[in-house]
């Protein structure tokens, strides 16, 4: 924790958002909105917290242009007020570093491997034959690097992650704990009489720059050529990507979301968590799926998608208004049925 405080003008230049209120205000740090004292800078992220706001004893608040101002608070005026709030988290909160710097004397290094005087290597970190690393990257402790996987500059792989057989990590690229990359693909043949043998998958993976990963997040290794993550794409927990799919720029891919062997994704595309792709399809640029959406083939106009079948997000939403309305729906049926007979029946001769 940062021991020294910050006025609002300091911090109004260091963020450069536009202050409002005591420029000489000071504050020791930083908390949500419901547990932030006068001491405390907090921030409104989302409009659903507007009462909350307006409620918080916090020094100074994050907000955009379109917050009311409350008589008495002081305020940093920006257009992203988490982003705001990001640096100064960062004035305030240091992020823990590893103790060990330099190559920690239990990693096995293999002597034909290149890696750059700048590199720190953890404990029982293993780097194999041909492999390369390149400079300011940080391996803690367990890593696995694989024969000839190259790995680029200022790169931070977490703990127990493992880069298999000639995968290529780019620049600036974070591999969260226990990621697998370069994972055998899920292929087989089968026989005449139902067994499975195995295809063996001899591709590799390539991350680009400025990729993240995230923790115990499976990519597989192409069958004969690559898979890849595209630049500036944000890959979350427990995600499954297969062999050959190509993931576009600037993506974001949430948990427990699969994606199946040689699919391809454009430009900004966002896959909610729980999200399904198949095999073969492509999904084109800017286009968004709902959590849990099943994508069953090719969508080449960007836009919201929702539901499994996958429906554009208005007619989803519309299904699932009716959806629950069948019960009611059913009810008017049966009466009108009940009418209709009534109506049929022939007349009593009597």
């Amino acid at each position: 924790m940062h021991q020294q405080g910050f006025t609002l003008l300091e911090l109004a230049e260091k963020t450069g958002a536009t202050l409002q209120g005591e420029k000489s205000y000071i504050v020791t740090g930083v908390a949500p909105l419901d547990k932030a004292k006068k001491q405390d800078v907090s921030f409104l992220g989302n409009p659903l917290y507007k009462e909350a706001a307006r409620a918080s004893s916090a020094g100074i608040i994050c907000i955009d242009p379109d917050t009311e101002l409350v008589d008495g608070t002081n305020y940093l005026i920006s257009n992203d007020p988490s982003k705001t709030f990001q640096i100064i988290l960062n004035l305030f909160l240091e992020s823990d570093t590893s103790g060990f710097v330099g190559i920690h004397p239990t990693a096995v290094i293999h002597e034909t491997a290149k890696i750059d005087p700048t590199v720190q290597i953890g404990p029982y970190v293993v780097v194999d034959k041909g492999a390369s690393i390149g400079k300011g990257t940080r391996l803690f402790a367990f890593v696995s690097v694989g024969p000839n996987v190259q790995i680029g500059e200022d790169c931070l792989i977490h703990s127990h992650v493992i880069l298999r057989e000639k995968s290529e990590v780019g620049n600036r690229v974070v591999i969260q704990p226990g990621a697998v990359i370069g994972s055998c693909g899920f292929g087989y043949i089968t026989n005449g009489q139902g067994q499975h043998k195995k295809l063996e998958q001899l591709g590799y993976v390539i991350l680009e720059d400025d990729v993240e990963i995230g923790a115990n997040t499976a990519i597989d290794r192409a069958r004969f050529e690559v898979t890849r993550i595209g630049s500036g794409s944000k890959i979350d927990n427990l995600v499954q990507i297969g062999h050959n799919v190509t993931i576009g720029m600037n993506n974001i891919v949430v948990s427990q979301s699969g994606i199946a062997g040689s699919s391809k994704t454009g430009r900004n595309v966002i896959l909610g968590g729980q999200s399904g792709v198949v095999g073969h399809v492509e999904i084109g640029d800017q286009v968004m799926i709902a959590s849990r959406g099943g994508v069953s083939k090719s969508i080449p106009d960007s836009g919201k998608y929702a539901g499994a079948p996958l429906l554009p997000l208005v007619d989803h939403n519309r299904q699932q208004v009716h959806l629950r309305k069948i019960n009611s729906y059913v009810k008017r049926l049966e009466k009108l049925e009940k009418q209709l007979k009534q109506l049929q029946a022939p007349a009593s001769p009597y």
